[in-house]
């Protein structure tokens, strides 16, 4: 490729160079800046390939900059490598990425590895030994496991080490640490990871491979009944010395170690290796056992970072369904159908996950396990509630709740990924709402939010912070939606967890369009959705759509607002989800009333039209209320009564009988924006009547 390359670093942890520019001509003066024409200061995560070109996709720059960690000259030649593999070209004045992250993390310039052999060339044969075996150790390499490695002592070891680190090369200054047994090694680490990667590729396949053996095999004695603590480490050795069935084992121990910590995407990677590995041994109930638990992990890792929906979970879920032939009632068989009743659910096929909530149940019940049956009546509430059957929802989710509290303690690292409590509080306050109860259901949503926060579980926090800052929607808060956005989007992004990450989104962008930052909160919203058609997550899609309908209303761009709404029903209609579809409908009536009003192009009648539409809104609104009275839900029915008040208005007619009566039924709620504007309404009208 044509063209110098450029890269700024600032402040570079592990790097000798310090505050550096590197490129060729380019200098820097004492302070770090350069001297000279450049395009701009970059921090360590931003470069940029050619002067006056625009950044290289975040990714490839992340990958870069880990690969590199941050030192420059490895960094430019990584660059110049990876632009002449064609890894990433120019098109159109911006960079696109053309090949797998993996492949540019893989990736070493024959350059720098030409450059390291030599160096590696010039060691003594006992440095190269030593050097070779830290290598298959890791990063950090303990002198115990190279020793280990090398079937040699430690205080060999350490002698070799401790100059090669003293000549700066390879390795860093030693540091003690005590081991589980009590022993105590010094523990060196890589200067860099290429200094690691190069003599490791140098070592002749079987040599590797028994040094990888040996380690392990030390690391598990030294470990006893703490080895769970090195498990990926040992998992990793095991693979590398094809010791597969230990390799498995370990595995499983290291995904579930990857999920406690809610790195979903490691916990995925983890299951999937263990997987692979699974298809090379024989079939046994053993065996079976590790592939149900694997693939456990791999589903909830997978929903946990995209949500149910995307396409590896189906795939996943469908390679096991033949572990499950018998028809006994198990855990195991509990997980699996929870598990469906998930997938089915963020397909939004509701009817069917509300099959599974049933049959989940019958199980926990015949197993008499209180866990389970918590799990399963949270389940079947949540289903029905995005059915709009908000009653029942609200009797099994508070029956739920009811077992949480009553059989401490619970294991917080529960079947769905997310702790039930925190769920069944979120889903009564969900169900409260609709009910006509807007204070209770916010007080039910912070115990859920509060006590997600007691625990520090991301997934848990990240769904209870979304669902408080809905119910702020819904009681018309949008500063209290924009700070609860805010923490959902910085959870999602921190932990990897696209849904969340998605959906946040489109709440944030909901409360900057409602606080008068129209174009941008709509486009913010728009790119929410996009990213959860991405991964193909289609639970609340209709009542997310709704919302943007909604902005696009008050922001008078009714025939884009009236195709949305169109889709948002559509969507409801094939999925069955129910809880909002009054509101859906209430929408699509203000859209309509709100066409009637705008200027007419063309040469229909303004008149003839106007009416037509003025029909449609009544239309609208009339089915809105007839859905929400037969729901029971009196807040949805409540915002209809209002638009429907304000239509007859514009009308010419005042009939606030239905609004009156729907008001009278509240007993609390007051402050919140609908029962507001339903008093303001009433006693203007009360006014009006004493005039005249």
């Amino acid at each position: 490729m044509p063209g110098q390359f450029t890269v700024f670093l600032l402040q570079v942890p592990h790097s000798p160079f310090g505050l550096s520019w590197y490129q060729g001509d380019i200098r820097t003066n004492a302070d770090g800046r350069a001297i000279g024409d450049f395009t701009g200061i970059f921090s360590k995560e931003t470069f940029i390939l050619a002067p006056g070109s625009a950044p290289a996709p975040q990714v490839f720059r992340e990958a870069v900059y880990r690969r590199t960690e941050g030192t420059p000259l490895f960094m430019v030649n990584m660059v110049e490598y990876l632009a002449d593999q064609k890894a990433i070209v120019e098109e159109q004045g911006s960079w696109k990425l053309c090949a797998d992250l993996s492949e540019v993390e893989r990736g070493v310039p024959s350059n720098l590895r030409d450059l390291i052999q030599k160096q590696i060339e010039r060691l003594s044969p006992d440095e190269r030994t030593v050097l070779e075996a830290a290598s298959v150790a890791g990063m950090e390499c303990s002198s115990a496991a190279i020793a280990a490695g090398l079937e040699n002592t430690v205080e060999w070891v350490e002698e070799q080490c401790e100059e090669l680190a003293r000549r700066h090369q390879f390795l860093s200054p030693a540091w003690l640490v005590q081991l589980p047994d009590g022993s105590v090694t010094p523990r060196h680490r890589f200067i860099h990871v290429l200094y690691r990667e190069v003599p490791y590729r140098m070592i002749p396949p079987m040599r590797r491979s028994q040094i990888h053996r040996r380690i392990a095999e030390q690391g598990v004695v030294i470990y006893g009944d703490r080895v769970n603590e090195i498990a990926a480490e040992l998992a990793m050795h095991f693979e590398e010395s094809r010791d597969w069935h230990r390799a498995v084992k370990y595995l499983i121990q290291a995904s579930e170690n990857a999920t406690r910590k809610s790195a979903h995407h490691e916990a995925a990677d983890l299951a999937q290796r263990g997987l692979t590995i699974l298809k090379l041994l024989a079939h046994s109930s053993e065996r079976d056992q590790q592939e149900i638990a694997l693939r456990m992990t791999l589903i909830m890792s997978l929903g946990a970072a995209r949500g149910f929906a995307c396409p590896g979970v189906e795939e996943a879920y469908a390679e096991g369904k033949n572990l499950f032939q018998s028809s006994q009632p198990s855990p195991q068989l509990f997980n699996w159908l929870y598990l469906l009743g998930l997938l089915r659910m963020f397909r939004a096929n509701t009817r069917g996950a509300l099959e599974i909530a049933d049959q989940v149940l019958d199980v926990a019940e015949k197993l008499k396990d209180p866990r389970l049956i918590m799990e399963a009546h949270r389940a079947r509430g949540s289903t029905l509630l995005e059915i709009g059957r908000c009653t029942e929802a609200l009797e099994h989710v508070n029956q739920a709740t009811h077992l949480y509290s009553v059989n401490q303690p619970f294991s917080h690292i529960l079947i769905s990924g997310r702790d039930c409590k925190v769920l069944s509080e979120c889903s009564a306050g969900k169900a409260l709402w609709a009910l006509g109860f807007p204070d209770t259901a916010m007080q039910r949503m912070q115990v859920g939010l509060e006590y997600a926060r007691q625990l520090a579980h991301p997934q848990s926090l990240a769904y209870a912070a979304r669902f408080v800052a809905q119910l702020h929607q819904f009681r018309g808060e949008p500063l209290l939606v924009q700070e609860r956005a805010q923490e959902v989007v910085r959870i999602a992004e921190e932990y990897g967890m696209e849904l969340w990450a998605a959906v946040g989104k489109i709440d944030l962008g909901w409360a900057s369009a409602e606080l008068g930052q129209v174009e941008e909160g709509l486009e913010l919203m728009r790119r929410g959705l996009t990213a959860l058609e991405a991964i193909g997550t289609k639970i609340w899609y209709p009542i997310l759509l709704g919302s943007l309908a909604d902005q696009l209303n008050k922001a008078q761009r009714v025939a884009e607002g009236l195709d949305v709404i169109g889709r948002a029903l559509a969507s409801a209609e094939i999925t069955g989800e129910g809880y909002a579809i009054a509101e859906l409908h209430r929408i699509k009536g203000e859209l309509l009333r709100n066409s009637s009003a705008l200027p007419m192009t063309g040469k229909s009648p303004r008149d003839a039209s106007a009416s037509s539409s003025l029909c449609d809104a009544r239309a609208s609104f009339t089915e809105a209320l007839t859905i929400a009275k037969r729901q029971g839900a009196r807040s949805w029915e409540l915002r209809a009564a209002l638009s429907m008040l304000q239509l007859e208005t514009q009308c010419g007619e005042s009939d606030q009988t239905h609004l009156a009566e729907i008001y009278s039924s509240f007993t609390e709620g007051f402050g919140t924006a609908d029962l507001r504007l339903a008093r303001e309404l009433l006693n203007a009208k009360q006014t009006q009547q004493l005039i005249n």
